[in-house]
């Protein structure tokens, strides 16, 4: 690449990609065609399905597009921090996307993206996409996770400067090539599977501002295609997500399915002390019609449809069952994701292949 190419460049976008041949085209081509996105450096990270030969087909069509290789992982990574972490070693921009490969963008999320961090003086601008979902146990599990995170995350927390509150979302996190450097980029975070939130603890911890918010109507992903990939993804983040203790889990267990659990009860017990089904059926409606209306505000505060109120008791048992999985894999000390194990907390990924 010449040096009046180099310069031309303000945003460099950076896909990770292990196996993602049903969705990297659409991630690719949203990338490709937005003007202030110089080059687009997708990371092959092992692959053994089309992945790699669909992006050097777009290539073709799109000559800002490249392809390399994530190579061996070494110990001591995880796969998605080394992919981008290769990836951004490719990339000239003076501005990095990081974004994955299930994220569909608006045609501006990186002019976007930059009008914020102008604004408010930001190093660092992340966007919590808006999240489509077609099965039942997406509509039931999701939504309810991002409304426990938006209050353990509060937006303006962590856009406030002076406020110590760190998080960010990789599904897109743009950063100044700079403020990348200076905090050591995804080599200071290799074995961290919240990289995103590990990031933006260094970034905020160096003193440079960070900005995060809802990216609706600017970028949009699908998260998981099926239970046991969102089982899989939500088992290896949900309880450091949630806090990564005893008493957190605790509490947010007890939150999530201690009203279903005790609505269930009063049924079974004025049903059995009456001798009158109706008057059971009386109670779990009015038990449920509580927990609707209370999860239909927290859904409207947060962006959310509505109508996804009435999956909330599939979504509190589900999100209980996960999160008690998420702390028996992380207190044993190892978690799998995309064909790979990882010790938590430890010095090493094993290669291990499905």
């Amino acid at each position: 690449m010449d040096d009046a190419t180099t310069k031309a460049i303000r945003v460099s976008a950076i896909v990770p990609a292990r196996n993602e041949e049903e969705v990297i085209a659409a991630c690719v081509e949203s990338l490709a065609v937005q003007t202030e996105i110089g080059e687009v450096v997708v990371v092959n990270d092992q692959s053994t399905d089309r992945t790699a030969e669909i992006v050097r087909e777009l290539m073709v069509r799109h000559a800002k597009v490249r392809l390399v290789e994530a190579g061996e992982l070494p110990v001591g990574w995880v796969g998605k921090n080394r992919a981008v972490w290769v990836g951004a070693g490719e990339a000239r921009g003076e501005w990095l996307v990081f974004t994955d490969a299930d994220a569909v963008h608006g045609k501006d999320s990186a002019a976007r993206a930059l009008e914020i961090a102008a604004d408010h003086r930001a190093e660092m601008v992340s966007f919590s996409p808006e999240q489509a979902m077609e099965t039942w146990y997406e509509k039931a599990l999701i939504p309810y996770v991002y409304c426990r995170l938006a209050s353990r995350f509060s937006y303006a927390q962590v856009n406030d400067p002076v406020n110590p509150a760190a998080a960010a979302n990789g599904q897109f996190l743009m950063i100044r090539r700079a403020a990348y450097d200076a905090v050591g980029g995804h080599a200071s975070i290799a074995a961290e599977l919240l990289e995103d939130v590990a990031l933006a603890k260094r970034v905020k911890g160096e003193g440079r501002r960070i900005w995060f918010g809802s990216g609706k109507g600017i970028v949009q992903v699908r998260m998981y295609r099926s239970f046991a990939a969102m089982w899989e993804g939500w088992k290896k983040n949900l309880y450091p997500l949630m806090g990564g203790t005893l008493p957190a889990l605790e509490r947010e267990f007890v939150r999530a399915v201690v009203p279903v659990g005790a609505t269930v009860i009063a049924v079974i017990t004025v049903t059995a002390l009456t001798g009158r089904w109706m008057n059971g059926l009386g109670v779990l409606l009015a038990g449920f019609a509580g927990i609707f209306v209370a999860y239909d505000g927290e859904l409207r505060r947060n962006g959310f449809a509505p109508g996804l109120n009435w999956y909330g008791i599939p979504g509190r048992v589900l999100f209980g069952a996960v999160l008690l999985a998420s702390k028996r894999g992380h207190r044993k000390g190892k978690l799998g994701w995309k064909g790979r194990e990882y010790p938590v907390g430890g010095a090493g990924a094993s290669n291990r292949q499905p």
